[in-house]
């Protein structure tokens, strides 16, 4: 790999309809491809989610890393055994169908793979989990859902929210040097049975898993609950995983291209 080059990262798209007259569209955030830019200098590229239209094992060849996104939709609840959604709950079946086999294939084959809200649910349905569908409903959970005023800006919506606990002796705790620190809160969903081979990097006060690592994983291969992409420059944790992400990515594109 040339000093010039960048890895090239993989963002999967969701589908959804920008608005009622337009036709679907395959989308994701501004702000993730900026982040990735700016923090793990890598080049994004869109993975569009549309089932057949690339085969799993050559996309994984192409790409030095995944970056799994929050999404408007869930993923659906039959991947998991869970009950069905109510009729009026968005989904995104192609983001289900294409991401989920890409989480397990990047891990066998060691792309690095970095995921936020959505991302780290994704992660676990790919490897066995299961997700809580409302989390504020359980008996003891607080609403994690973004702020409900439909006037908030970015930055009431994406402020710091609560605590997690991080894990003794996992790998944040290592990376930080410290056991807790305050994170955003954006998400409906959660995970309920943790998928094998995942370790918890860190809890909120109510219990809800908030981050996790890939045991024994060939790579960096990290879910968090926060949406990590948003204001990393004030956030010491999130920084440092974009960061990691990238070194990583630039590993893999050594490897893939046959350079040291």
């Amino acid at each position: 790999m040339s000093e010039k080059s960048r890895p090239v990262v993989g963002i999967p798209t969701s589908v959804m309809q920008i608005t009622e007259r337009r036709h679907m569209s395959h989308t994701s955030g501004t702000r993730y491809v900026e982040t990735l830019v700016e923090f793990s200098e890598v080049t994004p590229v869109l993975l569009p989610s549309f089932p057949g239209a690339a085969d799993v094992k050559d996309t994984v060849r192409r790409i030095d890393g995944l970056l799994l996104t929050g999404g408007r939709a869930n993923v659906e609840p039959h991947h998991y055994g869970g009950p069905p959604f109510p009729d009026d709950e968005p989904i995104d079946p192609d983001r289900d169908a294409c991401v989920l086999p890409l989480v397990r294939a990047c891990l066998d084959e060691g792309v690095p793979i970095l995921g936020s809200c959505r991302g780290i649910q994704e992660i676990n349905v790919a490897l066995g989990g299961s997700l809580h569908y409302r989390i504020h409903l359980l008996p003891g959970k607080m609403d994690h859902r973004m702020p409900r005023d439909p006037e908030a800006t970015a930055e009431e919506i994406f402020a710091l929210r609560h605590p997690i606990k991080l894990s003794p002796g996992g790998q944040f705790e290592e990376m930080m040097g410290v056991d807790e620190l305050m994170v955003n809160s954006l998400h409906g969903q959660g995970i309920d049975r943790l998928a094998d081979g995942l370790d918890v990097e860190a809890v909120s006060p109510d219990g809800v898993i908030e981050a996790i690592t890939v045991n024994g994983a060939k790579s960096f291969a990290v879910g968090v609950q926060w949406h990590c992409e948003w204001y990393p420059e004030n956030h010491d944790l999130s920084r440092i995983l974009y960061k990691k992400f990238g070194e990583a990515a630039r590993e893999r594109a050594r490897r893939r291209n046959g350079t040291r």
